[in-house]
């Protein structure tokens, strides 16, 4: 849980007010004893931090959906990125992009 709030980039506090667990229990939690959360908490965490419960608990995924969470991951890694630029910036990355998908279609015809 640790790394992903920091991958996140949210604070404690931010997180308790997103997932509606107490600041403290998410401390307790995160501490090196580590008091484990209830199933409701962990559900409400996971949320929030826009993970699954089993890779909050384990820091993997189950192999039916590996696939399928690492491309939500990159798009996320995209996204968060995309969000800290200016107006400017992030439609030239979107464009950027755009002209990525169309070099592959070109590349496939060819």
């Amino acid at each position: 849980m640790k790394s992903e709030l920091a991958y996140s980039g949210m604070l404690v506090k931010e997180l308790a007010a997103k997932s509606g667990v107490n600041k403290n229990s998410i401390n307790n939690y995160l501490n090196a004893r580590g008091q484990l959360p209830s199933v409701e908490a962990g559900q409400k965490i996971a949320q929030a931090l826009g993970v699954s419960v089993e890779y909050l608990v384990t820091g993997q995924e189950s192999k039916k959906i590996g696939k399928i969470q690492k491309s939500s991951n990159d798009v996320r890694i995209i996204a968060k990125l995309a969000e800290q630029l200016d107006g400017k910036k992030r439609k030239f990355i979107i464009d950027f992009i755009k002209w990525l998908k169309k070099a592959d279609y070109v590349m496939m015809i060819l």
